[in-house]
């Protein structure tokens, strides 16, 4: 069964907040209404009006006395002079389910206009054109040219330079080569085997252009067999093979500078018989 309860209300009605609000003010309405302990308030949701309307839903607060809640209503007009809004219905909700409605009333409050009371009727004026220099100078745009000009060209200048001189090679200082002790000091043969086989090679392509160094040993051997039968083909063959297993790791305990130094000689002697016979290293 629900139990209707009518309470008299602690408050004459409404209040509006700020006192003298004025259009597009932010005007809050206020009441104070009691309940029984236990009980909540809601209130209704306020209709949007040609003179004023609400900017958001309403709050309930507690008051500051037991069993005292207060509404308030954020509120906002545009329209200057008395306002009058009808307020909804506020509801008191019992712990057990039981509601009780309570009149919402009406509200009334002043607006004043934000115009001056000086203007009478005023009237939506046009908008202003764009503001313009009664007098303009072509100084400025011509030397913001000028200077954006000079900096393009002073950088293609920049970027077009000549090219710094290199020194030349033969200026240069040059380091004494390593000797084969050296290196097989250090524990490197395969660095004496690799120089010894690089210098017979480049003496090789030098005296036979066709066995040039991009050729594999074996490759290079068959042009010198076909393009010269007289050359002494058994020892490069034997040194060749024997440097590159060094350089290669294929053979061990081959003791490598007696073949450095053979190659030495028979680079010595390619490069001489190629330059005494003034082919130039072409064949006949």
């Amino acid at each position: 069964m629900i139990l209707l309860l009518v309470l008299a209300l602690q408050s004459d009605g409404w209040s509006a907040t700020p006192a003298q609000p004025t259009v597009g003010d932010t005007i809050v309405l206020e009441r104070t209404i009691s309940a029984p302990p236990g009980w909540r308030v809601r209130a209704g949701k306020l209709a949007s009006g040609s003179s004023a309307e609400p900017l958001s839903d309403a709050a309930v607060l507690a008051g500051s006395q037991p069993g005292e809640w207060v509404v308030r209503y954020p509120v906002v007009a545009w329209t200057a002079g008395q306002v009058t809004l009808d307020i909804p219905p506020l509801w008191r909700l019992g712990p057990d389910g039981t509601a009780d409605s309570v009149l919402g009333g009406s509200a009334s409050f002043h607006v004043a206009s934000v115009i001056p009371d000086t203007v009478r009727s005023p009237q939506p004026q046009p908008s202003l054109g764009p503001l313009r220099l009664s007098h303009t100078s072509p100084i400025p745009p011509a030397v913001a040219v000028v200077l954006a000009a000079g900096a393009l060209f002073g950088l293609i200048a920049w970027r077009r330079r000549a090219p710094r001189t290199i020194p030349d090679d033969d200026g240069l200082p040059v380091d004494r080569e390593v000797s084969d002790a050296r290196w097989l000091a250090a524990g490197e043969p395969k660095a004496v085997a690799a120089r010894a086989a690089k210098r017979l090679r480049h003496a090789v392509a030098l005296a036979i252009p066709d066995a040039h160094e991009a050729l594999s040993t074996a490759e290079c051997l068959a042009v010198v067999e076909r393009a010269r039968p007289d050359a002494p083909l058994r020892d490069l063959r034997e040194l060749l093979q024997a440097l590159d297993q060094v350089a290669f790791a294929t053979a061990h305990g081959i003791d490598v500078a007696p073949l450095a130094a053979r190659a030495r000689a028979l680079a010595r002697e390619l490069s001489g018989a190629n330059g005494g016979n003034g082919t130039g290293g072409k064949t006949a």
